[in-house]
This record gives C-alpha cells, structure tokens and sequence, in this order.
C-alpha cells in the first residue's frame, strides 16, 4: 500500500469513528472493520490468489478499498454490496477518491439476493460484514458461489460471537471447511474451502 492510499485509509477511519461516536442507533453508524481486520483480510485476498472479490456490507467504503488494493494486485474485481443507496453512493465516491474505482463494482441490493443471483463457484474470497442474524441463512449460496479454494471471512466474530454463532455452527458442521476465529480487531472468522477428495 502506498503512501497516499495509508493515509486516506487513516483519516477515513477516524472520520468514520467520529461519525459513530455520538449516535445510539447502531442502524445510523458506519460500523467500519477495524484497520487490523481490514488489513488482514486484505492479506488473505492477496494469499487465496483468485481476486474475485465479494464483499456483502459496503457502508462508506472503508474495507472495500483495502480490499481493492488487494485484488488491484492481483488483476481481480471487488463487488461489494450495499442495501442502502445513500451509503451505496457516498462509498462510490470514497472508492473514486482513492483512485480505485476501476477496481470496485458498489452494488446497491440485498446481499441475499446478490449471493442469490450470483454463478456458482464465482468468487474466491467472500467478506460478510452486514447484519451478522442473517449470515446462517446465506451460508447455502455463500457455499455455492466460492470457488474451490476459497475463503469465507466474517467480521465480528469476538465482538458479537453469539450474532455469529449459528453461522459458525453451520459451518463448522459442514465438514469441507477448515475454520477458525482469529482474535484480529473485533474477530475475524476465516473458513477454507478444503480440496474434494477423491472417493
């Protein structure tokens, strides 16, 4: 990361924080990643290698950008979705503004009904930092849409472990994933989907 993106990265966050300080409903926050979390994740994109990006929970942008540092490495593609219009635009402009608008696609939809739509085995990492009750339900199609190899991370996973923990049980029962919780910034849940063995 260069010099100009850190310090962007930087002065959003703490504006981001400013934003949150006052405001009691959580709805109204931008509930960005921490920098911590953020940055590992983006190191996971650079180490699964695909670059095919889905990111489910856009808010200002914040974590799509270093994301999109990521996979601007990696020649790859970040789509990251965002149920409301007003934070979907103010992200686009965030992302315009660190000079990563090539690389990010902000899509203004349910992230249900994104992953819903989606190809199957069309992406290689998938970030869930949304409304964490409805992970268990996306699980389904997060499974069908990762491709073999990929990595599911989920923001969270400390700070709100029993809002995660009915996704984590559906995955830790799957049997096709290694799975972990790292105590990264708030916590970040990390699932990889094992090479099928030949029966």
């Amino acid at each position: 990361m260069d010099a100009f993106l850190d310090g962007y990265l930087r002065d959003l966050y703490a504006g981001g924080r400013e934003h949150d300080a006052p405001l009691t409903d959580r709805l109204l926050r931008l509930r960005n990643m921490t920098p911590a979390a953020a940055a590992f994740v983006a190191v996971l994109i650079r180490a699964q290698g695909g670059g095919r990006v889905l990111e489910i929970g856009t808010s200002n942008g914040y974590s799509a950008i270093w994301f999109a540092d990521a996979v601007r490495d990696l020649g790859g593609d970040l789509a990251s979705v965002e149920i409301d219009a007003g934070r979907a635009e103010l992200a686009r402009g965030n992302i315009a503004k660190a000079g990563l608008a090539d690389q990010v696609t902000v899509v203004h939809a349910d992230g249900g009904q994104v992953l819903a739509e989606r190809a199957s085995g069309s992406a290689d990492v998938v970030v869930l930092d949304a409304e964490r009750p409805a992970y268990a339900g996306y699980w389904p199609q997060v499974r069908r849409v990762l491709a073999d190899g990929g990595v599911v991370a989920v923001d969270n996973a400390v700070s709100h472990r029993e809002q995660v923990a009915a996704f984590l049980a559906e995955v830790a029962g799957d049997g096709g994933f290694a799975v972990h919780v790292h105590e990264i910034g708030d916590g970040v849940l990390t699932a990889v989907r094992l090479p099928r063995r030949p029966r």
